[in-house]
C-alpha cells in the first residue's frame, strides 16, 4: 500500500529556531494508528530559503532544546 498525505495526521508539533536551524519535534497517526514521533531539522539556505536536512547528530544547545519538548511530545502519546 503506498503512502496517503490524507491518512497521515499530525496530534502535536512544537519547534525551536536556532542559529541557521529549525529542529521540530512532532507525533504523528497514520491511518489511526500507533502514535510515533518525528524529528526534524530544516536549515536556513541560500536566500533565507528552508531546506531539510538530515537530523545526524546534535549539539549540546539543540539535545537542550529539543529535550523539553520530547516530553511534551510523549504526554501526547498517551
Amino acid at each position: 500500500m503506498a503512502y496517503d498525505k490524507n491518512l497521515d495526521e499530525q496530534v502535536f508539533a512544537r519547534a525551536w529556531q536556532g542559529d541557521g536551524s529549525k529542529l521540530t519535534v512532532g507525533v504523528y497517526s497514520y491511518n489511526h494508528g500507533q502514535k510515533k514521533v518525528q524529528i526534524s531539522r530544516e536549515l536556513t539556505g541560500e536566500e533565507g530559503k528552508p531546506s531539510f536536512a538530515k537530523l545526524g547528530r546534535l549539539t549540546k544547545e539543540e539535545l537542550q532544546a529539543v529535550l523539553p519538548l520530547l516530553q511534551e511530545a510523549l504526554t501526547m502519546m498517551g
